[in-house]
Order: structure tokens, then sequence, then C-alpha cells
């Protein structure tokens, strides 16, 4: 092929990914209202677990949420569903990201809570799939990724609002080699979506009485598109007086979350997909790892909730998978909770995760036979939800924290 060839080959390809992207852009504006979760009964919880430790772990969420939602389940206002087939040998036989009898039952649910997948890479047994998380925040329009993170004691109360939906992962499967030396990737950013997201952040600062959200993007150099997400956050600012805001680059942002006297002064950041995606796991390490961090993929539709790690497929492979942390997942399932309605629940179950994962420590997750097993920990989370003196267990810690 000759480069002239390869060029108008490469021209006919972007051609069709604009084609595809503007009908988006389309949709985006006639998206319809927000789901109303008071209003639904039975409100559906579809429960698919993945694969490598993801089954073990999302297990443990759901026994968890099962006990904490027992009256409401009687009572057939909430519903548990399995859902099957997520598992990376049944994607890659059927070649696709998420098989289409798959997405047909994830779409009869109104929630999801998800476990790890597989995404394959270079040099695995699997077809050059999409990512399934990428595939259903695309396929459910799930254009909110929110991540708390919290360490009182050093003074850090983050929440993220990562855009889920554009951005490299966007088209991230659609890049084109254009001949053996070029390879050309595309970055999508868009007005609609930028202003959505960036909203939901500035929301979400203003109903919590927080005055402080940055906008992070990388926009002296990447003039174009993230030029185009901060312009949206210039003009949505306008209508939350009340919420100052600022905007750092994304190299300084990542050093200054581990600067001791600065990290303390954010609080509500937004940001494109894959600055979110980095920054995110950074600051959950300094909450104690990616394995302790829920994740919520929203939408106006639907939701779904997942833990932030991967699927391990090592601790399968090691005989290890009963010993995974369930933490990130359980955390991901308090956040659904607030999400669907039941804050009180979602506070007791925070709560019961820091008396258990971080003042307490009476059983030690490990990854190995050296500590405990996941349905152990989920055992003694409900064992500590349980307490009467839960709420006071709880100030006890807190306290202790602002004296150390």
């Amino acid at each position: 092929m000759t480069s002239s060839d390869a060029i108008e080959q490469a021209k006919t390809h972007f051609g069709t990914l604009l084609e595809g992207q503007l009908a988006r852009i389309e949709a985006m504006k006639s998206e319809g209202e927000w789901t109303d979760f008071s209003t639904l009964e039975p409100i559906i919880i579809g429960v698919c677990g993945g694969d490598g430790i993801g089954p073990q772990i999302s297990a443990e969420a759901q026994r968890v949420l099962e006990t904490l939602l027992a009256d409401q389940v009687a009572a057939g206002k909430v519903e548990f569903r399995t859902i099957e087939g997520l598992t990376i040998e049944n994607r890659a036989a059927q070649n696709a990201a998420i098989p289409a009898d798959v997405l047909k039952e994830l779409k009869k649910c109104h929630i999801i809570l998800k476990g790890p997948t597989t995404t394959p890479r270079a040099g695995d047994p699997w077809p050059n799939i999409e990512s399934a998380n990428v595939a259903m925040r695309k396929e459910l329009d799930l254009f909110a990724n929110v991540r708390p993170v919290r360490v009182p004691e050093d003074g850090i109360d983050w929440i993220f609002f990562r855009e889920n939906t554009e951005d490299l992962y966007a088209l991230g499967s659609d890049g084109i080699v254009v001949e053996d030396d070029l390879a050309i990737d595309f970055r999508v950013i868009t007005a609609p979506g930028s202003e959505r997201i960036i909203r939901l952040a500035f929301e979400h600062a203003a109903k919590n009485g927080i005055n402080r959200l940055t906008v992070v993007t990388k926009a002296n150099v990447v003039k174009t598109s993230d030029g185009m997400f901060l312009d949206a956050a210039r003009r949505i600012s306008g209508d939350y007086p009340d919420v100052k805001w600022d905007d750092w680059y994304i190299d300084i942002m990542t050093a200054k979350l581990l600067d001791p006297k600065r990290r303390t002064e954010f609080r509500v950041m937004v940001l494109p997909n894959l600055y979110g995606d980095i920054l995110t796991d950074e600051a959950a390490e300094l909450q104690g790892g990616v394995g302790t961090a829920g994740s919520a993929n929203i939408g106006k539709r639907y939701a779904m909730f997942e833990a932030i790690h991967g699927s391990a497929p090592r601790m399968v492979d090691e005989g290890r998978a009963a010993y995974a942390d369930p933490s990130s997942m359980i955390r991901a399932g308090s956040m659904l909770l607030a999400h669907i309605g039941f804050g009180e629940a979602a506070r007791k179950l925070e709560q019961a995760l820091d008396i258990c994962g971080r003042f307490e420590k009476r059983l030690t997750i490990t990854g190995r036979d050296t500590g405990a097993k996941g349905s152990e920990f989920a055992k003694y989370i409900l064992e500590t939800m349980a307490d009467p003196n839960l709420e006071s267990r709880w100030n006890d810690y807190q306290k202790q924290l602002v004296k150390s």
C-alpha cells in the first residue's frame, strides 16, 4: 500500500468515527430526566461477578447489601438478580466486550453491582476486545465516575468526578495504524459531555456546602480538547456563585495530592477520563490502596457500582481468590445504597468499614493464607454493623484521630 492509499484509508476511518460521535452528541442533547428511585417498585439490582477474583468479592458485597436491605427485599421493594456471562472466557468466545444476551439482562436492571473484569492486552491468549467497563459505560451512558477518598487523620476528604464516556477511552479500540511507522489514537471531548460532568460536580459541591471545586486539565498544552473542557467549567461556574473554583494542570496536581501542606485544601475535583483514572488511583493509595476504594458510574437512567482495582487473575491461578479483599466492592455497595435512597444504611456501612479496616483491624487481609478470608472480613463488617453502639464506637475513633 502506498502512503497516499494509507492516508486515504485513514481519512475514511476517521470520517466514520466523526459521524458516530456527532450522532452521540445529538443523543446527549435529547437525553431524559434522572431516574427517581423513590417511584420504582421493585428497584432491581443486578449483581454481575465478572471474572478473576470478581465473583468472590462481589458475593461478599451482595451478602452485606442483602442483610442491610432484608426488609425491603421481603416487602418486594428491592430485588437482587444474578447476571452471568461477563467472564473473559465468554466474552472472548463471543468476541464481544459485553455479549448481547448479557447486555440485554443488564438493561433490565436499574442498578448494577459489578465485579472486576479482565481487559486483554498484547500477549494475552484472548482476542483484542474492548474493556467491558468502557463498553458498559458507553452502552448505559454512565457518564460520571464518582470516587470518594477519605483519610481523616491526614485531613483528606476528596471526591473525584471523572468524565466516563469520552477522552482517549471513548475510541480506545478504534485507533489506526496508518503505516508501519505511524499509529494514531483519537481523543474525544465534547461540549455537552463536558458540561454534564462539570455541572454534576458543581451540584455536589453546592448541595453539600463545599466551597472548593478544582478542574484538572492540561489545557496549556492540549489546547483544543482540554480547552473545551475548561471553557465549559467557566460557563457553568456562573450558575454556582457560592462555589469557589480553580483549575490545575494534571502533572502538578499529581504532585500536590502528595503535598501535606496543600492537599487538605482540595475537596471536589472534576476532570476528563484518563486524568481521572490516573489521579484517583494515586488518591486511593493514600487511603490504603486501590483495594479500599469503591467507585460509582452514574448516568441519568442507569448506575453501576464497582471496585476500582482489577480482576487479579494471578490470585485465582495461585488458589488465593478466597483471600481477596472485598473492601472496595463493599464500599461500592455503600455508594449504591446512598444512590438509591438508603442514606442511613450507607452511613452505617461506611462507619463499619472504617472501624474494621482502618481503626480496629481485628482481621487483616493480606491476599494470602497469612491473613483473613474475604468471607471472614465481610462477617466482621456485618457483626460490627449489628452493634447497637456502632455510632459511639465510630465517634470515639474520630476523637482519637483529632487528638493525634
